[in-house]
């Protein structure tokens, strides 16, 4: 089988990894090269991703079975329609249904058209005049969000990026001006958790949670990133996550895609719900259209049980063996080397000495980002994230553990995040939720513009948590 993969990042190297991993061939088609992808790719072209008829183009040549469209942009600009066009099955959905990431405005409005629940409080205004209102109208804290496409940027949150709201006013008015949508909404108190799942016609197949990690520096300070790390556990929960509540968002997904399906959008690719799980159950903050980076590292690395190319050509024609949507039970870890200055005023053109046969020999696997080959074993950084490591193990903080002493194997310019799947960081997040779930405690407002939860918190004991 012959795969196309579109984009040249860590998650596209770990894309075709994993169908490399199927005996699969894997063609790119990226504005980079990526050395990881260059590295075992049958054919490569350095095209715009988002240019639909060059990748469409280029995929007719390769005579490819199929196709997978890694980043957002590129589905955001109808790649994945054109390449259906031409005959080629893809996973990724059609521009119109990739509003559901490339708008936010958008999705917040499907699912209240359809009374989809766990949604925050939220106000989008139209005009410069009625932002000031908006801000007035929130009693608690709250954050701006641009509806358009921003790497993951774009959010300011009160009491992290902003102080008073008339910043808040300032910047949101800011994004009107330039012709842009913006939403207001209650910030919310609880700990962020992502789960995606492959779309089909036939079902809806969820993948391990993972945790992502947003801040450039540690303890969740800095500034915002595209992600610098996450991690998953080995039962495909989280420390502080239950079941229950992850089988709430699961549910959340499957009404999703019904209420494209009943817009006649249909949907065949990944969809990502990125949830923060609260005192009133898990709401909805943000929907991806395809797999997260680094949260698709962490689990695209565990699946080795099946035919990962089989499994993305039944998604891409809208059906699947449920079989194959299988995980191995590990904890995994990935940390990101970064240029210095990442996430505020990050410095291109550091080099790093890595030896990434000996790290994937010591047990962590490597992944590529943005970076320039410059020499044998040396790479040059661009401004943003460079290289993925991914350690893995049967605990959390062992996975952690491997990745940090992997980092004998790497000299020169770079900074990570030490503290991802740390004991310490995993134990004060499941006493964050532990207090926010413990009998008595007061949950914040419920939303104003969607209806309540339809299975509201117990009032029982809180779950059990384990540390894994």
């Amino acid at each position: 089988m012959r795969f196309l993969v579109v984009g040249g990042g860590a998650r596209e190297h770990a894309i075709g990894a994993a169908l490399q991993r199927a005996q699969a061939e894997v063609v790119v088609a990226s504005a980079n090269a990526n050395p990881g992808l260059e590295s075992f790719a049958a054919a490569s072209a350095r095209i715009d991703p988002t240019d639909p008829t060059a990748v469409a183009a280029f995929a007719r040549a390769q005579r490819v079975d199929g196709a997978v469209i890694g980043p957002e942009a590129p589905l955001a600009s109808g790649v994945a329609d054109a390449l259906r066009a031409a005959g080629i099955p893809t996973v990724g959905p059609g521009r119109d249904a990739a509003r559901i990431e490339s708008s936010k405005q958008f999705a917040r409005e499907l699912l209240t058209r359809h009374g989809i629940d766990a949604q925050p409080r939220y106000v989008i205004p139209a005009t410069v005049e009625e932002v000031d209102r908006a801000v007035a109208g929130f009693d608690g804290p709250f954050v701006v969000k641009p509806s358009g496409l921003t790497a993951g940027k774009g959010v300011w949150v009160q009491g992290v990026d902003f102080t008073e709201p008339k910043e808040a006013a300032t910047y949101a008015k800011s994004i009107l001006v330039q012709g842009g949508a913006v939403l207001l909404e209650e910030r919310l108190d609880g700990e962020e958790f992502s789960l995606m799942a492959f779309v089909t016609d036939s079902g809806v197949y969820p993948m391990p949670v993972v945790q992502d990690f947003k801040r450039a520096q540690e303890g969740d300070r800095g500034g915002n990133t595209g992600g610098m790390g996450s991690y998953s556990q080995r039962d495909h929960l989280l420390p502080f996550l239950p079941a229950e509540a992850r089988d709430r968002a699961l549910s959340v997904l499957e009404r999703t895609v019904g209420a494209l399906r009943a817009e006649g959008l249909a949907y065949r690719g990944i969809l990502y719900g990125g949830f923060m799980l609260t005192a009133r159950g898990p709401v909805l903050l943000e929907y991806n259209a395809r797999f997260g980076d680094p949260e698709g590292i962490n689990v695209l690395t565990l699946y080795e049980e099946g035919n990962f190319a089989e499994l993305l050509l039944g998604v891409a024609n809208g059906r699947v063996d449920p079989n194959l949507v299988r995980f191995r039970l590990r904890a995994t870890v990935v940390k990101y080397l970064v240029p210095p200055g990442y996430g505020d005023r990050p410095r291109a053109g550091g080099t790093v000495e890595i030896d990434a046969a000996a790290i994937e020999r010591a047990g962590p696997h490597v992944y590529f980002g943005s970076v320039e080959p410059v020499g044998p074993g040396r790479i040059r950084f661009s401004t943003s994230r460079g290289v993925a490591l991914v350690g893995e193990a049967s605990a959390i903080h062992e996975a952690g553990a491997r990745v940090e002493a992997a980092l004998r194997f790497v000299r020169g310019e770079y900074t990570l995040r030490h503290d991802i799947g740390t004991k310490e960081d995993l134990a004060r997040r499941t006493e964050h939720v532990r207090r926010l779930l413990a009998p008595g405690a007061k949950p914040s407002p419920l939303p104003l513009s969607v209806a309540a939860p339809d299975a509201p918190p117990s009032s029982a004991s809180p779950p059990e948590f384990q540390l894994h």
